[in-house]
């Protein structure tokens, strides 16, 4: 059950990254900003996606690159955010 719940969240997350980076398949352990398209307002909307999606807070602290990398590091951000 956990690991469906975890693929489903990461096709979600993939599926709104997926706007951003139209040409390219993206893998669940594919460094993003190495791709070249992210900016402030990316950024911007990434946070606010996974905040009203997940019914989570991402607090300034929260705002490391290293959490938002990967769509992996995505994840692990929106389950330790969950608990």
């Amino acid at each position: 059950m956990e690991n469906l719940q975890l693929e489903e969240s990461k096709v979600i997350i993939k599926e709104f990254l997926k706007k951003f980076f139209k040409k390219h398949e993206l893998q669940n352990d594919e460094d993003i900003f190495s791709l070249g398209f992210v900016n402030s307002l990316f950024a911007m909307q990434l946070v606010m996606f996974l905040e009203k999606k997940f019914a989570i807070r991402i607090d300034n602290k929260d705002l490391d690159f290293n959490n938002f990398r990967t769509i992996n590091n995505i994840y692990e951000l929106i389950e330790k955010k969950s608990i």
